[in-house]
């Protein structure tokens, strides 16, 4: 089968796709026939060697977090999964793998997939994996998002801001949305009540906020200072400044910037699927390449700028 393979550590054309031998899943698991997996910022940390205490350094190491497929075989001991089921879910991102999702067969745990949302085709299916599990565990778990509560989603345009802005508005936030001007329209389309342009606001001009999501990363205290009484925040960003800034907030108790990394099981991804089915929840897809394309799609998620995902579909 073919797969994308991190060959060594550095810029996007250190990825390959070659043929290695297709996985057989052992007790518990479930071998799926990828057809689309999108492309995340882990991706590009792991590719670039920034979390060599995870990935290792014995190469190749496989690619890709998030994947739409089909069940193909089960392993002994699985129930409630059976060949020729749509379903999606995701590799663990604190384990090394030689495979990973961006391969035309993967392997994993059966408590790491659920059923797809029904009639999503799967490049749209697999671009809300990491990213919708990730806003819904940032707003529902850990800032509790309320209904009336107002929300600033930093980074709205891309995958997790996208999904946030459309999962705060069905939890009942009243959203505000900071990103680039040009995707107002859209975001005010997915649900933002308002978009700012964040080329021109500044921090001190806007709030206060009762939850802040914060996919960037930057001027974490700046942003911090704008919530209101009893408010939250929550950052996906785990850069050394980041992390630098999350460290020192703790002295603010609630008002403190949370952290955390999005590793969701079956029901977190049965819970998404519903918010899909439902409406409440639209993918936004920004490109979509074949496999043999992987560094074109690591390229254009590195330039940044754009409204959604980009994905990798897999063909056979």
């Amino acid at each position: 089968m073919k797969a994308a393979q991190i060959t060594s550590f550095g810029t996007p054309d250190v990825l390959r796709v070659t043929e290695t031998d297709r996985p057989s899943p052992g007790a518990g698991e479930v071998l799926v026939a990828v057809e689309a997996s999108s492309v995340n910022g882990h991706d590009a940390i792991v590719r670039a060697g920034g979390l060599r205490m995870v990935s290792g350094r014995k190469f190749p190491i496989g690619v890709g977090l998030d994947f739409a497929g089909v069940v193909v075989t089960t392993g002994p001991g699985v129930e409630g999964h059976r060949a020729g089921d749509r379903v999606w879910g995701m590799v663990h991102p604190r384990q090394r793998h030689t495979v990973a999702a961006a391969a035309e067969y993967v392997v994993v745990p059966a408590e790491r997939i659920a059923p797809a949302p029904a009639g999503v085709p799967a490049v749209e299916a697999a671009s809300l994996v990491v990213a919708g599990s990730t806003a819904l565990i940032a707003l529902r778990d850990s800032v509790q998002l309320k209904d009336g509560e107002r929300v600033l989603v930093r980074g709205a345009a891309g995958g997790v801001g996208t999904a946030a802005v459309q999962l705060a508005r069905a939890l009942g936030g009243r959203v505000t949305a900071l990103a680039r001007d040009r995707h107002a329209a859209l975001l005010r389309d997915l649900g933002a009540d308002e978009v700012l342009d964040y080329g021109t606001t500044t921090p001190d001009r806007i709030g206060p906020f009762d939850v802040v999501v914060d996919t960037v990363g930057s001027e974490l205290n700046r942003y911090r200072g704008r919530l209101a009484k009893g408010g939250r925040m929550v950052t996906i960003a785990l850069s050394p400044p980041a992390l630098a800034a999350i460290a020192a907030s703790t002295v603010h108790g609630a008002r403190r910037i949370r952290a955390f990394s999005a590793n969701p099981g079956s029901a977190v991804l049965a819970e998404l699927a519903g918010y899909v089915t439902s409406g409440a929840l639209r993918p936004v897809v920004q490109g979509v390449y074949p496999l043999a394309d992987v560094a074109a799609a690591h390229e254009a998620f590195e330039r940044g700028g754009v409204m959604g995902k980009h994905v990798l579909a897999v063909s056979r």
